[in-house]
């Protein structure tokens, strides 16, 4: 990221720490003001806010948090090849997460706190049919645990039924939380048309939103893939597609003179 950033700087772009307070998009341009007190021009926005994975909030999730506890599971289903993990969660991700990790761990153990999953019909028929899963029904985490030294890392879990409100201990090397994710749209909800769950609406094939000027690109639009080398390749397109929008309009933009340069782009980017 590092390397990106000094190419980036290396081909004109000017980059501002700064938290993004305020969006307003109008005919004229953009204007965005930030937490600094500093105030931002454009003639056009590619949002970049990404998304958050949701927790459990439960003790030792942030302190084993890389150490065992993880939210995505292709990113780290590989380092426990050959071991035991759990997954939580009872949807679309939960499911999935829990069938690819079967290509590394030797069982899979998935935690869901009703007696049915919300997954489709034929993911669940997968999963349920397949031998290295096992399904904890009606059942919650509360606590992870695990040792400190001499490296931090998972050992178990401690969990409690919903109906009996039973208590009982599980051994593993590592959790997968998959609860779903909470992406960082907030400040546009009253601008731009989103998806249920607050994901930025895109044109196919295209990072055009509701609101001619704007673009989005990365997991603020992605509910399905959320993967870096996408969300990479959605913001060139919304590169693309902004300089293209200035070069098509820079008579306006620029009373006729010349089209700004794509490093003239604002990324309002938390």
């Amino acid at each position: 990221m590092e390397e990106m950033r000094l190419q980036a700087e290396r081909v004109g772009t000017r980059i501002i720490y700064d938290t993004i307070k305020s969006v307003k998009v109008s005919s004229d341009g953009v204007k965005a003001g930030g937490e600094s007190g500093d105030a931002y021009e454009s003639d056009t926005l590619v949002i970049a806010t990404g998304a958050q994975a949701r927790w459990l909030g439960i003790p030792g999730e942030r302190e084993f948090g890389g150490y065992g506890v993880s939210a995505c599971a292709t990113c780290d289903g590989f380092f426990f090849r050959g071991k035991e993990v759990v997954v939580v969660g009872g949807g679309n991700t939960a499911v999935e997460e829990a069938l690819y990790l079967t290509n590394h761990a030797s069982k899979v153990t998935l935690i869901h706190r009703r007696d049915r999953l919300r997954a489709e019909p034929i993911m669940q028929k997968r999963l349920l049919a397949h031998p290295a899963v096992t399904v904890c029904w009606n059942t919650v985490v509360e606590e992870v645990v695990g040792d400190q030294q001499p490296n931090p890392a998972v050992t178990g879990l401690r969990l409690r039924d919903t109906v009996t409100g039973e208590a009982s201990d599980l051994t593993t090397d590592g959790i997968f939380v998959a609860v779903g994710h909470d992406p960082a749209t907030s400040l546009f909800k009253d601008i731009l048309d989103m998806h249920e769950g607050g994901y930025i609406k895109v044109a196919p094939w295209s990072t055009a939103t509701s609101v001619e000027r704007v673009f989005a690109a990365g997991d603020c639009a992605d509910s399905v893939f959320r993967q870096a080398t996408v969300a990479s390749a959605m913001g060139c397109m919304a590169a693309l597609e902004a300089e293209r929008f200035i070069a098509e309009h820079s008579a306006l933009f620029n009373d006729g003179q010349h089209a700004p340069l794509a490093s003239d782009l604002v990324s309002a980017d938390d």
